[in-house]
């Protein structure tokens, strides 16, 4: 009995520590943007009626939008980063189900949910993640580009990540995991189409804050392997960027004469290097071109993935450090929409700066 005893004390002094130890865990955070605007978000619960869900296809197709946006003022709660459900789905598709959700659900932002939106018509930049991934994984970046004036709209395609909280309650699941990556081009572009629809449409209270004429889309992995036939599909799209994305399908002969940017990893894509689609559509873009490569980075440095999974303890040896990867990320690509959509000189987008040693530069 004694010995019983001592075990379950011994037992009881344990769970207490490992609670302890959760509770005073640091809570995870985004690098603040670096813009001169506060940011406020939204979310937007939109139904296409016209437009079965390719996935399950018993409702109509589904999405949810997080919009964010130069502020008036920085008013209001911080934005929640996920749902604890979601966490729970993205730590359990990324093999890390014994990392708490609920530490990842209070992740840190920096927008304010709501905020009053600065008053004007701004360029509009549209967000598509990687496959499996939930939206919420481009706030870092979105973020960096509304503190710098631009709205902005990260799409969450339904049934292609792992969770995704609806506002009656569903999470819906990765329905379309395990299917042939070139189906989802074609979806996610007529998902893009279908927002930009509903967000420049007279009645939107969003098309008194977007400048219809100025459109741009960037997308990781599947995202950016999307974004060249969004391009191709919808003439709305000026610009587009692609951030670590093979593109499994070519580019029609007829090609994209908009402004277009790659951006990826230095052991993918280069012209020597392992993958040879960046090569393949490189000389169909036709418009004004970036192909930049990223020494050490790997395919998370592009999201907030890289930032929080180094604060979560998992970062790789050689790789580069999560704070970098977004700094970079977030330089590159809104220069690119800057000198792009408003015209803005961008010097970084010329060729390799002293301070930028990872960048390459390719032709």
């Amino acid at each position: 009995m004694r010995r019983l005893l001592v075990a379950l004390l011994t037992l009881a002094a344990m769970v207490s520590v490992v609670s302890r130890a959760s509770a005073d865990a640091p809570s995870l955070k985004l690098p603040p943007p670096t813009g001169s605007h506060p940011v406020g978000s939204t979310d937007l619960h939109l139904v296409d009626d016209a437009r079965r869900d390719p996935w399950v296809p018993t409702g109509p197709r589904e999405l949810m939008v997080s919009m964010f946006y130069p502020a008036l003022l920085s008013i209001g709660q911080r934005r929640p980063y996920l749902t604890t459900a979601e966490a729970k789905a993205l730590l359990t598709e990324s093999g890390l189900p014994d990392v708490d959700p609920a530490r990842v659900a209070a992740t840190r932002s920096s927008a304010r949910v709501d905020a009053p939106p600065l008053l004007g018509k701004r360029a509009l930049v549209v967000l598509s993640p990687g496959f499996g991934k939930p939206r919420t994984t481009l706030t870092g970046l979105a973020e960096e580009l509304a503190s710098k004036g631009f709205v902005v709209a990260v799409i969450g395609h339904n049934y292609e990540s792992h969770g995704t909280a609806f506002p009656d309650g569903r999470v819906t699941e990765c329905a379309a995991c395990g299917s042939d990556s070139t189906l989802l081009p074609p979806i996610r572009s007529a998902d893009v189409s279908f927002v930009l629809d509903t967000l420049t449409r007279g009645s939107s209270k969003w098309s008194w804050l977007i400048d219809r004429t100025r459109i741009g889309m960037a997308g990781h992995s599947i995202g950016g392997y999307s974004t060249p036939t969004a391009m191709v599909n919808d003439q709305r799209i000026r610009a587009g960027v692609d951030l670590d994305g093979r593109l499994w399908s070519p580019i029609p002969a007829s090609g994209i004469d908009r402004p277009f940017l790659l951006l990826g990893r230095e052991s993918e894509y280069t012209p020597a290097g392992p993958d040879t689609t960046w090569a393949g559509s490189w000389p169909k873009l036709t418009g004004w071109k970036r192909w930049i490569s990223v020494a050490a980075a790997g395919h998370a440095s592009f999201t907030d993935v890289g930032v929080l999974g180094e604060q979560l303890g998992l970062s790789k040896p050689g790789l580069l450090g999560g704070l970098r990867g977004m700094e970079l990320t977030r330089a590159y690509v809104s220069a690119f929409f800057d000198a792009n959509l408003r015209g803005g000189r961008q010097p970084l987008l010329d060729g390799p700066v002293a301070g930028n040693p990872e960048i390459k530069f390719w032709n």
